[in-house]
């Protein structure tokens, strides 16, 4: 049996029950799936402003998550937010999360990719994440639909319509041979658009999850992230003696464990 747990790094759950209804359908008959999201904070994190609030709750979180026996967690942001830092205070289990699942993914179906993001203003950041995973050279580009995080599910015609402009001026004007849609709230337009387009069109919330699953399966033989260098884990006793669980809400997590 494989648990996951989704985080949806945002102050409401608006969005939670569409994609644990899409999880469960796409998960293994042996995997189980929770979806959660934050009691408190923005309802988006556009902003590197919102993703800096969100940040210590999200990292309680997944090291919660781990305490508490899930296999993997995926943080649902295609920002990637936190997620070295998630997997520093994960001690064995898998962190994953959209941007380097999609874009690995990518890079094993063709030679080229797009990505369809809602705004000009999340591409400085996200270019920095593919470049980062070494996939530069990978990049057609970015094409914006013009919509922001809280617009893909209000009007779904209308996103419909400017996902597959954009999607298909990656392919025809970018030499796209992959379109990744690059947020987790463009959720349910895949399967329309990568057929009309005749290309593979990655969803930011099912190949998260499916990575996700994979890495919960290759931890089982030891392969999960590195705890030499990068992703050494902070010493719980500087935890302690600094205080910060008493600091920090939700910090609790650092003398507990095993669903205590």
């Amino acid at each position: 049996m494989t648990d996951v747990l989704w985080i949806d790094p945002v102050g409401h759950d608006d969005f939670s029950g569409d994609i644990g209804a899409i999880l469960d359908a796409a998960s293994r008959p042996d995997t189980t799936v929770d979806v959660t999201s934050l009691d408190r904070g923005p309802h988006h994190v556009e902003y590197h402003y919102f993703e800096a609030l969100v940040t210590p709750d999200v990292l309680h979180l997944v090291k919660r998550a781990e305490n508490d026996g899930y296999d993997a967690v995926v943080i649902g942001c295609f920002y990637d937010l936190a997620l070295e830092e998630a997997r520093e205070v994960s001690d064995t289990m898998p962190v994953a999360a959209p941007a380097e699942a999609t874009t690995h993914l990518a890079t094993t179906l063709g030679d080229s990719f797009s990505v369809v993001v809602g705004r000009q203003k999340w591409v400085p950041q996200m270019r920095d994440r593919v470049r980062k995973y070494g996939f530069g050279d990978h990049l057609a580009s970015f094409r914006p639909a013009d919509l922001g995080v809280l617009d893909f599910q209000a009007d779904p015609e209308t996103t419909q319509r400017r996902l597959r402009e954009a999607a298909t001026a990656a392919v025809e004007e970018d030499d796209a041979e992959v379109v990744i849609l690059g947020c987790t709230a463009e959720y349910g337009f895949f399967e329309d658009l990568q057929a009309d387009l005749g290309v593979p069109v990655l969803d930011a919330v099912t190949a998260p999850f499916k990575y996700a699953e994979l890495l919960a399966e290759l931890a089982d033989f030891g392969w999960t992230h590195s705890k030499v260098g990068g992703y050494e884990s902070p010493p719980v006793s500087e935890i302690a003696e600094w205080g910060i669980e008493d600091d920090y809400e939700n910090a609790d997590v650092w003398t507990r464990g095993d669903g205590e």
